[in-house]
């Protein structure tokens, strides 16, 4: 009996691409906004269409089979492929409607995404955000089309992704306004000294000051720990404890909290990666070159802010963190 090609759609093979992604039935459903049993319904389809399990039941999770993985990289590039091919070439942002995914993390959300937001709403009021978390997970984010655009300090050497290079932030020191430190310019020694509110930010991300702190040999004196830095300025005021963030961070504080120039050197590269599946899409190409022109602006107040600084910074070696 000849082989007849299975009668299958892209959604489907999407579906096995994100279970194989998050090793789970039920959060590829979560992800995807369908019930439970329409994924399991899906994957019926498809074990019968390849003639495989697909995927095997392991201690308390799923592995997929050596076949599954095969169908997954292969049906991964013919998704991508087809639709850039799909993408509309054409764009007019005053009727455009559609939904655009954007991962990234708290210091994206209220630095950039603002401005994005408000030029949206002006000239393109019929493309929705949809912004998720990226932590450390923004690139497999990306690969299972969680997201279109990943933005932040993130590394990504594969090939299949494209990068633009957005600004490069620095940090600076911010305490309550009365703390004598906030008098005069902030030495490496009183830095060390200092005791400081450090921002954890989880999943093994570690701010690049601490770790050019760490490699020459120095640490901080720790008082506090939190997740955020969300409402910093809050928990410093009335204390004697002082916060290392990244300066647009600070600005956001609107001088609730005196401000100075960090002494240790380590710039924080804010960059934009996407791949082949939005490359040629006009409304993602067209929001694109939104966040790079409102980023090029952002670059150009973080320069001058600088400027206007007398900054006594100790520049570590090896600063490529």
């Amino acid at each position: 009996m000849p082989f007849e090609l299975p009668n299958l759609d892209f959604a489907a093979l999407r579906t096995l691409r994100l279970v194989h992604a998050l090793g789970s039935f039920s959060r590829a459903a979560e992800t995807l906004g369908l019930a439970q049993s329409t994924v399991s319904y899906t994957l019926a389809r498809l074990r019968e269409a390849f003639d495989d399990p697909l995927f095997v039941r392991q201690g308390q999770g799923i592995v997929p089979t050596t076949r599954c993985s095969e169908i997954v990289a292969q049906a991964g590039e013919l998704l991508d492929r087809f639709e850039e091919l799909a993408a509309p070439r054409d764009f007019e942002p005053a009727v455009a409607s559609l939904e655009i995914g954007i991962s990234c993390n708290y210091y994206e959300r209220v630095t950039i995404l603002p401005q994005i937001v408000r030029v949206l709403r002006c000239e393109a009021p019929g493309i929705r955000l949809k912004v998720i978390s990226s932590t450390v997970q923004g690139k497999g984010q990306l690969t299972r089309s969680q997201s279109d655009i990943l933005l932040g300090a993130v590394q990504i050497q594969e090939a299949g992704y494209f990068r633009r290079s957005l600004f490069k932030e620095d940090y600076v020191c911010i305490m309550d306004p009365q703390n004598p430190l906030a008098q005069v310019p902030l030495d490496l020694e009183s830095f060390v000294r200092a005791p400081q509110v450090i921002v954890n930010y989880g999943d093994g991300y570690r701010a690049r000051f601490l770790v050019a702190m760490e490699t020459a040999g120095y640490r901080p004196n720790t008082a506090m720990e939190v997740p955020s830095p969300a409402s910093m300025d809050r928990i410093l005021l009335g204390t004697d404890l002082i916060a290392t963030v990244p300066r647009r961070i600070a600005q956001t504080f609107r001088g609730e909290v005196a401000s100075v120039a960090c002494p240790v050197s380590a710039e924080i590269p804010i960059d934009m990666f996407w791949t082949a599946r939005t490359h040629s899409s006009a409304p993602h190409v067209w929001l694109r070159s939104l966040i790079a022109t409102v980023s090029g602006r952002e670059a150009e107040s973080l320069q001058d802010a600088r400027s206007s600084e007398t900054e006594d910074t100790h520049a570590f070696p090896d600063q490529s963190f």
